[in-house]
């Protein structure tokens, strides 16, 4: 069990580091995050019967473990800017003007609350509604509505940031 269970971490442990990395920003504190997902994983892990793809459960207890440590740490906790690698956005270097508009979503998510962060994060993550469904414990119905909502506070987001420069 325990070779199963390092071989399906070694696979996925990206999403780990995904996770990690937007929710807390120094790196002790991911690390804490880290060990603290593996070891939710470890423990639902006999239970896991393969109904959904590894990567989705994985992706599910990551979230839920990261989503509870952020709301112990409170609102109030401590932020950062999301980097191109937490949302695997291209930083082509070449483009200004991109790369500002990628700055600009960064800071965006950055508002989001811990919830839609998951939820915008698996929709970057080019993630079917069916699987963000499973992962985020909602109906399938409201996936879209939810994105949707979002994607609108997003926009709103920009644009106030942008009316602000």
């Amino acid at each position: 069990m325990e070779e199963d269970f390092l071989a399906l971490l070694n696979a996925h442990r990206g999403i780990l580091y995904k996770v990690c990395g937007l929710y807390l920003d120094t790196a002790e504190d991911r690390r804490d995050l880290f060990q603290e997902m593996v070891l939710q994983l470890w423990r639902a892990f006999p239970s896991f019967r393969s109904e959904s793809s590894p990567s989705t459960w994985i992706y599910r207890v990551a979230l839920n473990t990261a989503i509870s440590n952020f709301r112990k740490r409170g609102k109030e906790g401590k932020k950062r800017a999301l980097t191109a690698s937490d949302l695997q956005l291209p930083d082509t270097g070449y483009d200004d003007g991109a790369n500002d508009r990628a700055i600009l979503l960064r800071e965006a998510i950055e508002g989001l609350n811990a919830i839609e962060k998951a939820l915008i994060l698996l929709y970057l993550d080019e993630r079917s509604y069916a699987e963000i469904a499973e992962i985020a414990g909602i109906r399938l119905s409201n996936v879209g509505v939810k994105i949707n909502r979002i994607k609108s506070k997003l926009k709103t987001i920009i644009q106030i940031s942008n009316y602000g420069d």
